[in-house]
């Protein structure tokens, strides 16, 4: 049980840590300090149950429906590209820590739309958490003690990107600041959109 568990740990965390749009929306809301605690568990309970389903069975029948893959190939470049484009106009009008969260506060839920939209939106984090982390947990002695490894990679990394990102806002407030950061997320979005839209169609 411990190994499938561990298994699952090192894994996701390998997959999760690598920077993506999940990640960068996680860590533009903690230095906004905008509801950023509940958006990470939000990304927390998402990779816990696209894992688990992943484990138990979705991962093959994804692999087998290129029709749904590539609904979720073109929504996610479409979705990522407005995104993008969102960050890019907010780093020609940069503001103050400050500033910023007090000029357009957003509500919980809508924040939190938005936290969905990033996270289901993306056929990357399909690839990773469903086909990837589930087909390979599919295979461990203990399948669930693999999910509960992968889920327990998830809620540790993005509690921590969360309370850390807070924690430095501070030290990021200056307007220079928040144009480079919209610059890397637009940046990162692009790239993500880009690679979706480059991707070979399956036969």
């Amino acid at each position: 049980m411990w190994q499938s568990y561990l298994n699952g740990l090192v894994i996701a965390a390998g997959l999760i840590i690598a920077l993506g749009a999940q990640n960068a929306f996680v860590l533009a809301q903690s230095l906004r300090r905008e509801h950023h605690l509940p958006v990470a568990l939000l990304c927390v309970v998402c990779d816990a149950l696209l894992v688990t389903a992943g484990v138990f069975g979705v991962a093959a029948l994804l692999a087998q429906n290129p029709l749904l893959l590539a609904v979720a190939r073109w929504g996610g470049a479409a979705f990522l590209l407005w995104y993008g484009v969102q960050a890019l106009l907010r780093a020609y009008r940069p503001q103050g820590l400050d500033h910023a969260a007090l000029a357009t506060p957003r509500s919980l839920r809508n924040v939190l739309l938005a936290a969905l939209a990033v996270t289901l939106l993306n056929p990357h984090v399909y690839l990773d958490t469903v086909l990837l982390i589930g087909s390979l947990g599919a295979q461990q002695s203990v399948p669930g003690a693999y999910a509960m490894g992968a889920a327990s990679a998830s809620l540790i990394w993005f509690l921590s990107l969360a309370l850390g990102a807070a924690w430095l806002a501070p030290q990021l407030a200056r307007p220079l600041t928040w144009r480079l950061i919209d610059l890397a997320v637009a940046l990162m979005m692009f790239t993500i959109a880009w690679q979706l839209l480059a991707a070979p169609t399956a036969a």
